[in-house]
């Protein structure tokens, strides 16, 4: 016989924590920022016929002091490298990023000096997405996960405790040049 019973029906339960991420995962607002052609598929992402408007992502903002996550569509050269990190630090917290393609994610097909060979390099990321160009649903699909992960994120000191243990789970884990068979 738990709590549950006793109350009367139409009360909700549930923490601060949980109250907190589900009001922001569902007001994510992006800062405008694309660079290659997986800007244009962020841009069919904000039309009526995907409508991201339907999860509270239909204001893509201009200026990097109001946005909450960065969506890097495309590749970064050397010389926009930067920039990236400047428009990530004028950025206020809590902030995320979602490396959209795969010239983001890993520098694509542009194995050379000029092109950044990862975002990651240069600012932390949230969520990967693959794809040459990703189309508008796995966009969906990758900010439907972006969004699940800051529900499930906790606050303040369990977030430090958090982000501790993740740190420690990633040290002890086995060196790529170790590993074995098909993840070599």
């Amino acid at each position: 016989m738990g709590i549950e019973e006793k109350l009367p029906s139409g009360v909700l339960l549930s923490t601060v924590e949980g109250l907190v991420g589900y009001f922001r995962k569902a007001s994510f607002w992006p800062v405008t920022f694309g660079l290659a052609c997986c800007a244009i598929e962020m841009m069919t992402y904000g039309a009526p016929v995907y409508d991201s408007g339907r999860w509270g992502q239909e204001v893509f903002r201009a200026s990097p002091r109001q946005a909450d996550l960065m969506i890097v569509a495309g590749r970064v050269s050397q010389k926009m490298a930067p920039v990236v990190r400047q428009i990530y630090d004028q950025m206020p917290n809590p902030k995320y990023v979602l490396a959209m393609g795969v010239c983001a994610s890993s520098g694509g097909m542009f194995n050379n000096y000029a092109i950044v060979q990862g975002v990651d390099h240069i600012v932390p990321v949230d969520m990967y997405l693959p794809g040459c160009p990703p189309r508008p649903e796995m966009l969906i699909d990758a900010m439907f996960k972006l969004m699940d992960k800051v529900q499930h994120q906790p606050l303040g000191p369990n977030r430090v405790r958090a982000e501790l243990e993740r740190e420690a789970r990633q040290l002890a884990a086995i060196p790529s040049e170790e590993m074995k068979g098909l993840l070599r």
